[in-house]
């Protein structure tokens, strides 16, 4: 049987580079060699695309050839950037972003994907963009009746002309605890948990020193549980897992760094519990144009038991330790598999697409 030619593109320009690096790692040591024609694709922090073999670890690829992908539909081809070297190019079947944050995980990559009319893991433009801005996606969500937590929208110009005002105007609104987030960022980079009024200015501009847009957060005391989603039409959601940490909340380090923070898979929860999760993590995906894969957070409140959708995240954590292989690998599907899958689904949702007219033919 051919090869299936699979293009991993990793890195990135935005804080989540190393997470990111880590995450092809593991996949590439995943994918099935017999199976598979791999070539690694590293986007360097400027933005410039290099190309590796899996012989080379994947932080190695981003000293490789310089290539581009032409935005134009073709032969699903990277060349080479370099004019003396116009004759190399890369075939591809298909490719497997797996950069997290901006760049990678917001509707840009994809839309470069789209004209160069490449099968891709993962959502498509609409379905990223909206699933990577928490503004954005908190809106879709409440208008779709789900259960969100109450949120502030600030941005940047509103804090340079009058931070203190606008913090006052702010705790009107959202009481204390409350939490700052950036609104177009993963891993918890730029998040602060403010938990008395002087607190709030400092945490406004450290948020915006990543993204124009700043969610403010009514904080509830909750629990993290966390469900995978697997599919195109339908959607299969995963058992649910719970976060604990030590930490006042999931940030950077007890993501990445802090060895004391816990995944619980299953997620102790009752039955009930489960199928409200599952269901209302469908719901989530739908309502924000999710495709082939996607996790959905939420927060359970420990007083009440009442959940809330937190986010959606298109390309979530993939290192054979992250929740979304971890969640799936308890619901009967290995990571090996898990990957297949999603290649799978990749191709099967381009084939839709390829279905489709674009030329209008009246009868």
């Amino acid at each position: 049987m051919e090869k299936l030619r699979i293009g991993l593109l990793f890195g990135g320009r935005s804080v989540e580079h190393a997470v990111s690096v880590a995450s092809a790692t593991s996949i590439v040591s995943a994918l099935d060699p017999a199976r598979y024609e791999i070539s690694l694709v590293a986007i360097d922090e400027d933005g410039r695309w290099h190309l590796g073999t899996p012989a080379l670890p994947p932080e190695a690829t981003v000293k490789g050839e310089e290539v581009n992908l032409p935005a134009a539909p073709g032969e699903h081809t990277i060349v080479s950037a370099s004019e003396s070297r116009v004759g190399r190019a890369v075939n591809l079947d298909v490719v497997f972003p797996i950069i997290h944050g901006q760049g990678g995980e917001d509707g840009a990559l994809q839309g470069l994907l789209e004209l160069a009319n490449v099968p891709y893991v993962g959502s498509g433009v609409l379905g990223s963009a909206i699933q990577m801005d928490k503004d954005i996606a908190k809106r879709l969500l409440d208008a779709a009746g789900l259960p969100v937590v109450p949120w502030q929208l600030v941005r940047k110009p509103e804090l340079r002309e009058g931070p203190m005002a606008l913090a006052e105007r702010l705790l009107e609104r959202v009481p204390l605890p409350l939490f700052v987030k950036p609104a177009n960022l993963g891993s918890s980079v730029g998040i602060s948990k403010v938990d008395t009024a002087d607190a709030l200015v400092p945490a406004l501009q450290e948020a915006a020193r990543y993204d124009e847009k700043i969610l403010v957060e009514r904080g509830i005391d909750a629990r993290d549980v966390e469900v995978a989603l697997l599919g195109n039409d339908p959607v299969e959601a995963s058992v649910p897992g719970e976060i604990r940490t030590p930490h006042d909340f999931y940030d950077y380090d007890a993501k990445y760094r802090d060895q004391a923070t816990e995944l619980l898979v299953p997620a102790p929860v009752s039955d009930e519990q489960v199928r409200t999760l599952q269901r209302l993590a469908c719901e989530a995906f739908r309502a924000l144009e999710g495709s082939g894969l996607g996790r959905v957070d939420f927060f359970v409140e420990r007083s009440s038991g009442e959940i809330f959708v937190n986010e959606v995240n298109s390309l979530p954590g993939f290192t054979e330790g992250s929740m979304f292989p971890r969640l799936w690998e308890a619901s009967g599907l290995p990571y090996p598999a898990l990957i297949d899958r999603m290649i799978e689904l990749a191709l099967e949702r381009h084939r839709g697409k390829a279905r489709l007219e674009t030329h209008y033919r009246p009868e």
